[in-house]
């Protein structure tokens, strides 16, 4: 399960959405998070949906990478989708206990799972086509104008950059730690809710040390490299819009204004 976690992790190529300005990836990323909670009916989520394939085709990412994220929060969706499917008022199907199943709630529990798979997706498709580095340099130039009111936003960039970077090396150090508690015994499967939370305790307290010790070690690193943040430092690439930039900015502005008047038409027609 633990090395089902994607989040974080960055696949190298050399595509148009990996060339894309990391600022403007960020945007558009915005940009179709709020399409997607604006969407209603069918038609618009096609639109969803189509856009974030063709996103995924262009990226050249597997769609079982881009579905692997999923499985962590499986169980949440599925709960979702039961309340949405019992609590949903409308024409009655089938009535369990004090719980009845409406057309209208099957219909909203569908609609909703398809929106968080497809946001989890949009949400690590980021990740995936874009550098650490390169997020935080999108971050900084895009927050830069903060810095006149003295706010932190090197420091914040960075800040995100490495919580982004050891992610992945912290789900990797849980799940080697776990294969040790195994081979020397442990069980973390069986039992109840209590036995479990403390089958879960000699997991925790190597993972605090071992998070601890890698932030040690970064410290040291960035003073030894003489690290004062942002201020007089320069970059090793600077970031340039270019035509394939506002290309995709158009195509997003396209999807935006498609899922709105399909949600004006669906509101009409309800």
């Amino acid at each position: 399960m633990l090395k089902d976690i994607t989040l974080g992790q960055y696949f190298p190529g050399a595509t148009v959405v990996h060339k894309l300005d990391p600022r403007i990836k960020i945007i558009l990323t915005a940009v179709y998070f709020v399409a997607l909670f604006m969407a209603k009916g069918l038609f618009a989520y096609l639109v969803m949906f189509a856009s974030l394939v063709a996103c995924l085709i262009l990226s050249r990412i597997k769609p079982l990478v881009a579905l692997r994220g999923i499985k962590p929060v499986i169980i949440l969706i599925m709960i979702t989708m039961i309340f949405h499917m019992f609590l949903t008022t409308g024409e009655p199907l089938v009535t369990i206990w004090r719980f009845t199943l409406t057309k209208e709630g099957i219909s909203a529990a569908l609609f909703m799972a398809s929106r968080l798979i497809m946001l989890i997706v949009g949400a690590f498709l980021l990740t995936y086509t874009t550098s650490p580095i390169a997020l935080t340099d999108g971050i900084e130039s895009m927050f830069n104008p903060l810095k006149k009111i003295k706010l932190p936003v090197h420091e914040f960039a960075m800040m995100m950059s490495i919580t982004l970077r050891f992610l992945p090396a912290l789900i990797e150090e849980t799940d080697k730690i776990m294969s040790a508690q195994k081979a020397r015994g442990a069980d973390f499967e069986t039992g109840g809710l209590l036995k479990r939370a403390k089958a879960i305790l000699p997991i925790i307290i190597p993972l605090f040390i071992s998070a601890f010790r890698r932030s040690d070690e970064l410290a040291v690193a960035m003073e030894s490299r003489c690290y004062h943040g942002g201020e007089g430092r320069t970059k090793m690439k600077i970031l340039k819009t270019a035509g394939r930039d506002y290309a995709a900015l158009f195509c997003g502005a396209v999807v935006l204004a498609a899922v709105i008047m399909l949600r004006r038409l669906y509101i009409l027609q309800v």
